[in-house]
C-alpha cells in the first residue's frame, strides 16, 4: 500500500545550516496497516508525512502509493490518494462555510469540479447519517458555520471527511496535540473507529508513547532522520512506556558512539 524506497531529504544544502531531515528511509505497510510514529522534536516525523503527501520534494529514493509511483506528483495529483489531519483543528477545514458545505467539498477531493447544484435534500441526509456516528450531535447542526465548533468537533469532522472517498493512506499528524485530554481521548477513539470500519491504512505521528503503543498494530520510533527501531503488533502488546523510553536511549546513545568513532 505504501512503499518508501531510500527516500532523503536535506534542508539548506551546502550551507552553514544544512540539515538532513531524512536519511535513506525505506518503508513498507500493508494494506490495513495502522502503524503510529514516535520520537523527539527534530527526528523527522512531519518531514516524513509532508514528503509522502508531496508537500516537500525529495532529493532521492522513490515513493509508491497503492502501486503507484508518486515520487515526482505534487500534492494536488496525490489528493486522490491520500487524505490527511493536521494537528491544528482550523488546518482541515474551512471556518467561514457550514458543516454541510464542508462535507460536499470532502466529498469532491480529488476529482474535477464544475458547476452544479448545493447540497440536495439525499446528501443532506447522508450527511446527517455519517455525522451520527461521531455521537456529537453535529448531524442537527448542519447549517452551523464550522468556525462555531470546538476544536474536538473540528478535529472530529476533519477525520470524518478524511474517510469520505477511501484514499489509499490516511495521514495523521499529531490531530490531537492541541486538544485537550478528553477531547484527545474521544478524538483517538474516534480515529480508531474510522479506520477500523474504512479498513483504511493509516500512519500517525504522535508525542504520546502510551497512545503509540496502544492505537495501531505497528510503531516506528525516528531519531535523527532515520527509522531506529521498528514494533509489530504482539511486539507492542508486550512493550511498556518505560520499555520504550529506554530502547530510545539506549538507540539514541548507540548512534551518538557510532557517529563519534566514524
Amino acid at each position: 500500500m505504501l512503499n518508501l524506497t531510500g527516500v532523503e531529504k536535506t534542508f539548506f544544502a551546502g550551507t552553514a545550516n544544512e540539515r538532513r531531515a531524512l536519511r535513506s528511509i525505506s518503508l513498507h505497510l500493508a494494506e490495513g496497516d495502522f502503524a503510529t510514529i514516535i520520537g523527539s522534536n527534530g527526528a523527522g516525523k512531519s518531514t516524513l508525512l509532508n514528503v509522502i503527501a508531496g508537500s516537500l520534494p525529495i532529493d532521492k529514493g522513490k515513493i509508491e502509493v497503492g502501486e503507484r509511483d508518486v515520487t515526482k506528483r505534487p500534492a494536488y495529483r496525490r489528493a486522490a490518494l491520500l487524505a490527511r489531519v493536521f494537528q491544528d483543528p482550523q488546518a482541515g477545514t474551512a471556518p467561514h462555510l457550514t458543516i454541510e458545505q464542508n462535507m460536499s467539498i470532502a466529498l469532491t477531493r480529488g476529482r474535477r469540479r464544475g458547476l452544479g447544484r448545493g447540497v440536495g435534500r439525499r446528501r443532506r441526509a447522508e450527511f446527517r447519517e455519517h455525522l451520527a456516528v461521531l455521537g456529537l450531535g453535529l448531524e442537527n447542526r448542519l447549517k452551523t458555520r464550522v468556525g462555531m465548533l470546538s476544536g474536538g468537533q473540528r478535529q472530529a469532522l476533519s477525520l470524518l471527511m478524511a474517510s469520505f472517498t477511501e484514499p489509499k493512506l490516511l495521514l495523521l499528524d499529531e490531530h490531537t496535540a492541541a486538544l485537550d485530554p478528553a477531547r484527545a481521548e474521544l478524538v483517538t477513539e474516534l480515529t480508531e473507529k474510522v479506520v477500523a470500519d474504512s479498513h483504511l491504512t493509516a500512519l500517525m505521528v504522535t508525542h504520546n508513547m502510551a497512545q503509540a503503543l496502544r492505537v495501531g498494530n505497528r510503531l516506528l520510533m525516528m531519531h535523527e532522520g532515520q527509522i531506529i527501531l521498528e514494533l509489530n503488533a504482539a511486539q507492542k502488546r508486550r512493550t511498556t512506556v518505560a520499555d520504550l523510553m529506554e530502547r530510545f536511549t539506549s538507540v539514541k546513545g548507540q548512534m551518538a558512539d557510532r557517529s563519534l568513532l566514524s
